[in-house]
């Protein structure tokens, strides 16, 4: 697509929460609503996967978004009597960032620091047992009979 249609789509969501920018998104009647609402949701999964704490993804937001000219393709058209028009396609490069809101991150890291001060004293078994407490229940796997 070319980069002037992606940036009409992409002044949409600049400065949104995630959520509202989704929604905008999947209600815009434009073809380059599509493949950046898949960067959008990209941009999400990566800051999840690479954040140091868990994220609260609702209180992430779009901070900075803009569309790059890439290369352009460049294409023949036949034309009458043997000839060839020659014509552009151009492509485009999508960039989104999101960022947690700073109260937010705020918050997460203030329980992270209580959460580790809260085990500060605590002897290893003693940890471990509080650890088992708290964790949810997850299912066993039983193994064959043999």
């Amino acid at each position: 697509m070319s980069p002037q249609k992606a940036r009409l789509v992409i002044d949409l969501i600049r400065g949104q929460k995630v959520n509202d920018a989704l929604q905008t998104l999947r209600f815009t009647l434009k073809r380059a609503a599509k493949p950046i609402e898949k960067v959008l949701h990209s941009a999400v999964a990566n800051a999840r996967v690479k954040s140091d704490d868990s994220v609260d993804e609702d209180a992430l937001f779009v901070s900075q978004c803009f569309v790059n000219e890439g290369p352009r393709w460049k294409r023949i058209r036949p034309a009458p009597m043997g000839r060839a028009f020659r014509y552009q396609k151009r492509t485009a490069h999508l960039w989104i960032t999101v960022k947690e809101h700073h109260v937010a991150a705020a918050e997460r890291h203030a329980a992270n620091v209580a959460e580790a001060e809260s085990q500060k004293g605590m002897r290893g078994t003693a940890r471990r047992l509080r650890k088992a407490i708290t964790k949810k229940n997850t299912p066993v796997k039983k193994g064959k009979k043999k």
